[in-house]
Order: C-alpha cells, then structure tokens, then sequence
C-alpha cells in the first residue's frame, strides 16, 4: 500500500475525491518505484491562502509526510502538489536528503543540489500527474495503463 494515511485537517471534503487518490497513489508507485508508505495531510490554512505566494505542499522526510494546502485550490492542483511531493519521497528513499540542507527563501537558487532535486521533482512529478490524468480521463485506471516513459532513476547526487 503506497499511502498509509490520508489525514484531513481541512473541510475539503475527502470522500468526494477519494476515488482520485485511490486510483492515482498506486500508479505513482508503480511509475516512480518508490517502495516505503508515505501520509499526506490535507491542510487548511486560510492566511496561506490569501497570500498570492503561499505555501502550496511540502514534504518531511523525517517523518515520510507530505502536507498539502487545500484552501482555495482546484482538486487537480492539489494532486499536481503531490505528485512533486511524491518525487521527494523518492528522493528520501534514494539517499538524496541525507546530510543537512537549509530549505530557507531561495535554497533552490543558491544549492546545486536541491536546484536539481527540485528540477527532478518538477519535471517528472507533472509529467507523472500529466500522463496519469489523461489516462484516467480516457477511462484507462492505474492497473491497466502501459505507458511507455523512462524515469530516470539515477538521483541527484
């Protein structure tokens, strides 16, 4: 089982979408490769949300969580957040945030490092959610879907 928990500290209604995440949690396992559970929190911040450059999701992984904002946001803009943030998690499994790293304003700008963390993230977390969105839309669920990507396992060391 990829998500060993949903926990919903929002007033999204969850069982609404739930058939989203079921369908999507396991193709971005069978897709990314990760193997260890991960949670995700449903959060609700209404001061984040006002603000234009607020915190959307990120991922802790001490604690193999990712928090996701909802307030305000489409459901598809929720699950494109945690797409990136599932890429993290494989990042964490794969070594790449061992050793201390600052996360301050502008860590991606000023540490090659988590520059291309982040690009990995970015790039194969929407690809992921791009191709698992069009196959859902076409009726295609995750167990059936042959899509033929090669993911780059390599890391970002």
């Amino acid at each position: 089982m990829p998500c060993k928990a949903v926990n919903n500290h929002s007033d999204m209604d969850y069982n609404k979408y739930k058939p989203l995440f079921d369908d999507f949690f396991p193709y971005s396992q069978k897709r990314l490769g990760y193997t260890n559970p991960f949670a995700v929190n449903l959060m609700s911040d209404e001061d984040n949300a006002m603000n234009p450059l607020g915190r959307t999701a990120h991922y802790d992984p001490s604690k193999q969580e990712i928090s996701v904002y909802v307030n305000g946001r489409h459901i598809k803009d929720i699950l494109r957040s945690i797409a990136h943030e599932l890429v993290h998690h494989l990042q964490n499994e794969r070594g790449d945030f061992d050793g201390l790293m600052n996360t301050k304003p502008g860590y991606a700008q000023e540490d090659g490092h988590l520059r291309k963390m982040e690009l990995e993230a970015y790039t194969d977390g929407n690809m992921m959610f791009r191709d698992w969105e069009d196959g859902y839309k076409a009726g295609k669920r995750s167990g059936q879907r042959k899509i033929k990507i090669k993911i780059k396992k390599g890391g970002c060391k």
